[in-house]
C-alpha cells in the first residue's frame, strides 16, 4: 500500500470522528447523536467503515460489492425510517463528500505531495463509486418512506423534489407509479384563508392525488402580498406538458410564460382547478408558468407571484389558471409605490356606488359584452349601463374607453387580490 493510502488508513478513526461531530454541529436534525450513544456509535462505525473500504478497494480500483451497498442502504434507510427530512439527507451528502475529499488532500500534504499517480488513482475511484454509493443511500432512503409515508404525502415529496431538481425525484417517480414529464406547467392555487388541519383541505388534497394522478403539494402559511391574515398557503401542481410544443418559449422563459400553459392538454389544467376549488369551498386565485425540468424553481417563483397578483374568485365561479400575460402590470405596480397608490386612491372612488368593482370586473372579463355581462350579474341591462355611468361620474373615467380598460382592470384586479386588504 503506498504512503497517500496508510496515511489515509492511519486517519480513518480520527476523520470518522470529525464526520459525526461535523453531523452534530451543522445539520439540527442529527443534534441527537450527542445524547444517543447507539446512535452515535452506528454512525461512527459506518463512517470509519467506509474510509477503511475506500483505502481497500483504490489501490486496485475495486468495486463496491452488493454486500457494500446494501450496507449503504441500509444507513439511508435507518435515517429515512427516523424521520431526517429530505434536505437534512441532501446536506449529510454534501457534508459526507466535502469531508472525504478534504481528508484526500490533508493526506497529501501531509506526504508533502505524495505520489501523484496514487492520488489520480483514488480520485478517479472516489467519482464512480461515491456515485454508486450515494445512488444506493437515496435508494435505502425511499424504501423506507414508500414504509413510513401515507401515499399522498409520497406525491408530495415527489413534488417538493422536482422544484429542488433533486435528484431523488426519479427514485419517488418509480414509487408513486408517476412518469416524470420533459415540461410542466406549474401551477400555484392561492387560498389566503385555510387554517392548518382543515379537513377539506386535506380530503381535497387526497382526491386531487388519486383523481389526476400528478406531484401537488400544500405549502401553509406563506406570507406576502394578498396572504389575508397568515392563516392561508397555496396547492402546487406541477401538470405534465409536452416540452417539444414549447417551441421558442425557452421552456418556461417570459415568452412561454405570457402564452400560457400552451404545452399542457387545457383540460388537464382546468379540471384539477375545479375539482380543488369544489373540494375547499373558499376564496381562491390561481397562477400558472411552464418550465422544463432544471427551471421548475424558477417557474414557481413566477406562478407564484402571478397568483398573488390575481383576483380572488368564489368556488362558484369557474377559476382560470391566470399567466403573466394576464397580470404583467399588476405584477410591476408594486414596484412603483405611488402609482399603487393613485390605483388604490381611484378604487376607493368607487366604493359608494352599488357593486361597481364587480360590475368592472365581469364587465371586462366579458370584453365588454353589454348582454353577456349583464346576464353573469343577473340584472337588466340598464341597469349595468347605469352602473357604468355611475363608475364614470366617481372616477371621472369611461370604463369602454381604452383609457378605463388600463386604469379600471388594474384597479379591479389589485381589488380583488386582496392586495390592498
Amino acid at each position: 500500500m503506498g504512503s497517500l493510502f496508510a496515511e489515509l488508513a492511519r486517519q480513518a478513526s480520527v476523520n470518522a470522528r470529525r464526520e459525526v461531530e461535523t453531523y452534530v454541529r451543522e445539520i439540527p436534525e442529527l443534534g441527537s447523536l450527542d445524547v444517543n450513544s447507539r446512535a452515535r456509535s452506528e454512525a461512527l462505525e459506518y463512517a470509519v467503515w467506509f474510509r477503511r473500504r475506500t483505502v481497500e478497494l483504490a489501490p486496485a480500483n475495486g468495486r463496491l460489492t452488493e454486500d457494500d451497498l446494501g450496507y449503504i442502504a441500509s444507513m439511508g434507510e435507518a435515517r429515512a425510517g427516523a424521520g431526517m427530512s429530505l434536505d437534512s439527507r441532501q446536506r449529510v451528502l454534501r457534508v459526507h463528500t466535502e469531508l472525504m475529499l478534504r481528508e484526500i488532500n490533508e493526506a497529501t500534504e501531509a506526504q508533502r505531495g505524495g505520489d501523484v499517480e496514487e492520488l489520480m488513482r483514488i480520485m478517479s475511484w472516489f467519482a464512480p463509486q461515491g456515485e454508486r454509493g450515494i445512488g444506493a443511500y437515496r435508494q435505502g432512503f425511499v424504501t423506507a418512506m414508500r414504509r413510513r409515508l401515507p401515499y399522498v404525502e409520497q406525491v408530495g415529496l415527489l413534488a417538493r423534489s422536482l422544484l429542488a431538481e433533486d435528484p431523488m425525484a426519479a427514485e419517488l417517480a418509480l414509487v408513486t407509479g408517476m412518469e416524470l414529464a420533459e415540461y410542466y406547467a406549474v401551477t400555484v392555487i392561492r387560498v389566503p384563508d385555510c387554517p392548518v388541519g382543515d379537513r377539506d383541505l386535506e380530503s381535497g388534497i387526497e382526491a386531487l392525488v388519486k383523481t389526476h394522478r400528478v406531484p401537488v403539494t400544500w405549502s401553509a402559511e406563506r406570507g406576502g402580498e394578498g396572504g389575508g391574515s397568515g392563516r392561508g398557503g397555496e396547492l402546487i401542481a406541477l401538470i405534465p406538458g409536452d416540452a417539444d410544443a414549447a417551441g421558442t418559449a425557452g421552456g418556461g422563459g417570459a415568452v412561454g410564460d405570457a402564452v400560457g400553459p400552451g404545452t399542457v392538454p387545457s383540460g388537464a389544467v382546468d379540471d384539477l382547478l375545479q375539482d380543488f376549488a369544489r373540494a375547499l369551498g373558499r376564496l381562491c386565485a390561481v397562477g400558472t408558468a411552464g418550465a422544463r425540468p432544471g427551471g421548475l424553481a424558477g417557474a414557481l417563483d413566477r406562478a407564484r407571484r402571478i397568483s398573488r397578483a390575481a383576483p380572488l374568485r368564489r368556488p362558484s365561479a369557474r377559476l382560470r389558471a391566470h399567466t403573466m400575460a394576464d397580470v404583467f402590470v399588476e405584477l410591476s405596480v408594486p414596484e412603483v409605490s405611488f402609482v399603487d397608490g393613485w390605483l388604490r386612491s381611484v378604487a376607493r372612488r368607487l366604493e359608494p356606488g352599488p357593486d361597481l368593482l364587480l360590475t368592472l370586473d365581469a364587465y371586462y372579463r366579458h370584453d365588454m359584452n353589454r348582454g353577456l355581462t349583464a346576464e353573469a350579474l343577473n340584472v337588466h341591462p340598464r341597469t349595468l349601463d347605469y352602473r357604468l355611468r355611475r363608475v364614470r361620474e366617481l372616477t371621472d373615467i369611461d370604463p369602454g374607453s381604452t383609457h378605463g380598460v388600463r386604469v379600471l382592470s388594474s384597479v379591479v384586479t389589485r381589488s380583488l387580490s386582496g392586495a390592498w386588504r
